[in-house]
């Protein structure tokens, strides 16, 4: 019997599908990566009986980066990245995400892809089939089939099953071709502009100054309302309001029909004369019924507008709410530009079953009696229909009370006007009675209110004039763009798309460029946020204006419709904005001469701290963003070990005995682990066998006494016992010298710490070694009343693994969670925020590089992983595995294994 693989977008997608598929009759095993379960049926695939297998994905499988080469800031020009090489790598090489499709796939015949039916679904196709097509006996195009789906409705997913169609190849290669572009251009500026400005201020307050072709032109948006705020000027102008009563001394008030006026002297006239008349006539009264037409269906644009607008959500917390409750099969696919339903839409059904919650009964109900009214307006964009409601979710109700106010009828309402008229100036009276509230009677915040009943006027009647008032006002500004507002403007200028434009509105907010502030969430561009802005624009508008990315978006747009070349687009593109780097980099300094007046330069900033070992003055702790020392006199940078819970602090008056810097020490909070590091020594390693940012406690110099070999103790036995870690020395136990009296030996390349000789006075590692196994012999002294030993003895030297008196001390000591599967976790040297809890040996996380005055390296892979490479000769990416082993300042590379490959 054949197989089919079937493979979702994620693992709650891929359960729900096989449960629908196998209507419950189905078994389910945990995948080897622990993240993905395989559910198995048997069933029929174009009416041949087969044996089904469903997985997952967790999104993407690959994530395209530059070679590691290319990730060191310092070694390499950012104008190299436009024409640099690319590769992909696996998005999360602890998922081994490539290697379980690739296990799963063997002997299959048939793969069948389930992933979002959006562009990136489409790219996650062909990831998939790149990892999967090397396993398949007989690859060919024609047993790879795709299904095209828009909720996990059973009807919809079997409706799909019947319909298989093929992978779209041109959507997939749009999207690759957005990804290298917002890498090489974002990366290229970014690089570029934070090291400049983080190596001359120092109190800018973002660790990265990051540029993007789509999160720039939001950015713009921002600040450009905000100069219209700084710019306006408040203007005075002047208002009437007429009194005037009856025969029967009923009195009425009347709004000027000209509403203002700016010309005072003009006003004045119109006054004078007003108050010289005697009596106003009633020129008009009117009665008309009016309609004010429902929302057209609901699409993600107007979805996120509706959510922050309406619920004060952001738009990232709102497409997470969506996702998760598409996942959870309460609404359709989220993902959508569509705002018209289909012609044959059956909306009975879904309000059948949403009838069962008992707060949507009272609405069904009266949409039954008064008919439903599917919305005639909308256009249909040809990918998923509007945002639906599919299931009961009773704690998230906006998605029904949205289909609830769409089936509804429009709201119908009663205007009244009156207009009256004295000395040639005319004066007005209006109300509004609702009729029937139509779709406003479920968005309450869209209800029209009655107003004040009108006096009886018939037309032709005099009424006396009893007041004239005149009121001065000024002219105010305008407010704040709010997200709603902001997501509008990226939607008209085409500022990303309908999955993306959360992330850009989500990243100028991370970066502190904007604040995201009151109920109304307005967005406020920060200091800093306004002088990029100011400065892209006074060195390039483009930069900074949407329509360069439009029109980026109209060519890629092209690419999904087959009707442009993918090489021709990405050179056309890329030689733009490398002329416009260029310009950017030469004319720098008018964007400097905004950041002078704002920043503080690095020679002025910061405290006295420790001496350099140059000029042997003092050098100041920069720790605003990025932790480092600067010495004025030598106008040098270093850089220092950076954590969310870092203590930073001089080791007294301790010189390093090689360059003559003063040592620092780094304090991690919780844990109290430190080390030693002396600043030169951490960007410039003094020799050849030692790495980039390595402590005093990876040092090789033979007489120093923070180093390895003066401080070694023994090896660490998690890393020893970690099966895939290749390093040219093995990784020891260094005493922290500076611990007592809670003294404790931590490992100088993963976070293994264990606790010793607590409350001892001293504790010093002795230059004798162990003849059993090669330790280092290390004494210790008690103060008497504390000795643990069992004489009067307060002194002792031995081998903490052979010693008796040693080891019975040693095995009273809780055991910490050992960590010999995990290679260490960041408290990173690099430009960005890692979510590990060590910054002893810290080395490369995942993702791209970040700025550095020094040595800034890119972040790498600390696992066996794909990676597939472009060839440049025709564009196309060649794929294999590659063994990646961090280590201490990089990661080495073992050529191995089966090869993955990509179409």
């Amino acid at each position: 019997m054949p197989t089919v693989l079937m493979v979702a977008e994620k693992p709650l997608l891929a359960k729900t599908i096989a449960q629908i598929l196998s209507n419950g009759r189905m078994q389910t095993r945990k995948g080897f990566n622990q993240a993905c379960s395989i559910h198995e049926f048997d069933g029929f695939l174009c009416g041949r009986p087969v044996h089904f297998k469903m997985t997952s994905t967790c999104g993407h499988v690959m994530t395209l980066n530059f070679p590691k080469q290319y990730n060191n800031w310092d070694r390499v020009d950012p104008a190299v990245l436009f024409n640099a090489p690319v590769v992909k790598e696996e998005a999360n090489p602890k998922l081994r995400m490539v290697k379980f499709l690739a296990s799963e796939a063997r002997a299959i015949s048939y793969l069948v892809l389930w992933l979002d039916c959006d562009k990136e679904g489409e790219n996650i196709c062909f990831e998939v089939i790149a990892a999967v097509r090397l396993e398949m006996p007989h690859f060919v195009d024609a047993n790879i089939y795709r299904a095209h789906f828009s909720s996990l409705a059973p009807s919809d997913i079997k409706a799909a099953m019947a319909n298989l169609i093929r992978p779209n190849y041109w959507q997939s290669l749009s999207v690759d071709a957005r990804q290298e572009l917002d890498l090489r251009i974002g990366c290229a500026f970014t690089r570029f502009q934070t090291r400049f400005f983080h190596e001359k201020y120092g109190d800018l307050d973002s660790n990265l100054l990051s540029f993007g072709p789509c999160q720039t032109p939001t950015l713009g948006f921002c600040v450009a309302r905000y100069d219209d705020i700084q710019g306006f000027q408040p203007e005075q102008y002047w208002t009437i309001t007429l009194e005037a009563a009856k025969q029967n001394g009923v009195t009425v008030k009347a709004s000027w029909s000209r509403e203002r006026m700016f010309d005072r002297s003009v006003f004045n006239m119109i006054v004078a004369r007003l108050k010289r008349a005697k009596e106003a006539v009633v020129l008009s009264v009117s009665k008309e019924m009016k309609v004010r037409r429902k929302p057209v269906a609901l699409n993600t644009v107007e979805m996120l507008r509706v959510a922050s607008a309406g619920l004060g959500m952001g738009p990232q917390a709102a497409m997470t709410a969506a996702e998760h409750l598409y996942t959870q099969g309460y609404i359709s696919y989220p993902r959508t530009e569509t705002t018209r339903y289909p012609s044959n839409f059956d909306f009975r059904s879904i309000l059948t079953g949403l009838r069962r919650l008992p707060e949507f009964q009272a609405h069904i109900d009266n949409m039954t009696e008064t008919g439903i009214h599917p919305p005639s307006g909308g256009s249909d964009a040809g990918d998923h229909p509007p945002i639906t409601p599919m299931g009961l979710n009773s704690e998230y109700p906006t998605g029904s009370n949205e289909m609830f106010f769409q089936l509804s009828s429009d709201c119908k309402y009663c205007s009244e006007e009156i207009i009256i008229q004295a000395d040639r100036e005319q004066f007005c009276l209006s109300r509004v009675t609702p009729v029937d509230p139509g779709f406003t009677k479920i968005l309450s915040w869209k209800q029209i209110s009655s107003t004040a009943d009108l006096p009886d006027l018939k037309q032709g009647e005099k009424l006396r004039i009893t007041a004239v008032i005149a009121d001065e006002k000024m002219t105010s500004p305008p407010d704040y763009l709010t997200e709603a507002e902001l997501i509008t403007l990226m939607e008209q200028h085409g500022i990303g798309t309908d999955a993306s434009i959360p992330v850009h509105i989500n990243n100028i907010c991370q970066r502190n460029y904007v604040s995201v502030t009151g109920s109304a969430r307005h967005l406020v561009p920060t200091k800093l946020g306004v002088l990029l802005a100011h400065g892209y624009k006074k060195i390039d508008e483009e930069l900074v204006e949407p329509t360069m990315r439009a029109s980026v978006e109209q060519e890629l747009n092209l690419i999904a419709k087959g009707e442009a070349d993918f090489a021709s687009v990405m050179k056309h593109v890329l030689r733009i904005f490398n002329l416009k780097f260029f310009y950017f980099v030469l004319n720098i300094n008018l964007m400097d001469t905004l950041f002078e007046d704002s920043y503080t330069t690095l020679a002025e900033a910061g405290k006295p701290f420790t001496r350099c070992g140059r000029c042997k003055r003092y050098m100041k702790l920069i720790s605003s963003g990025r932790n480092r020392v600067h010495c004025a006199f030598c106008r040098e940078t270093y850089l220092l070990p950076w954590g969310p819970s870092l203590t930073i602090r001089p080791f007294g008056e301790n010189l390093c005995p090689i360059d003559g810097f003063g040592l620092i020490r780094c304090v991690e909070g919780q844990k109290k682990r430190g080390c030693t590091v002396c600043p030169n020594c951490y960007a410039q390693p003094p020799f050849e066998d030692m790495q980039v940012n390595s402590t005093c406690s990876q040092c090789t110099h033979p007489t120093c006494p923070y180093s390895m070999i003066s401080q070694g103790i023994l090896p660490c036995r998690p890393c020893a016992q970690a099966s895939r870690i290749r390093l040219a020395r093995k990784p020891l136990m260094v005493l922290d010298v500076d611990s007592g009296p809670k003294w404790r030996m931590c490992c100088n390349y993963c976070p293994h710490s264990v606790p010793i000789f607590q409350g001892a006075l001293t504790v010093v590692v002795t230059d004798k070694v162990c003849s059993n196994c090669s330790a280092k012999v290390v004494s210790v002294v008690y103060p008497a009343d504390k000795s643990p030993f069992s004489s009067e003895e307060t002194t002792h030297a031995g081998c903490l693994n052979c010693d008796p008196k040693f080891v019975e001390l040693t095995t009273s000591i809780p055991k910490e969670k050992k960590r010999a599967d995990v290679l260490p976790q960041n408290i990173s040297t690099d430009y960005g925020v890692s979510s590990g809890d060590n910054f002893i040996g810290s080395r490369r996380g995942r993702g791209r590089g970040r700025f550095g005055q020094r040595s800034y390296r890119g972040r790498g892979r600390g696992q066996r992983s794909a990676v597939i490479t472009r060839d440049a000769n025709t564009s196309n990416f060649v794929p294999n595995y590659v063994n990646s082993h961090a280590r201490p300042g990089g990661f080495s590379r073992r050529r191995g294994g089966r090869r993955a490959a990509v179409s």
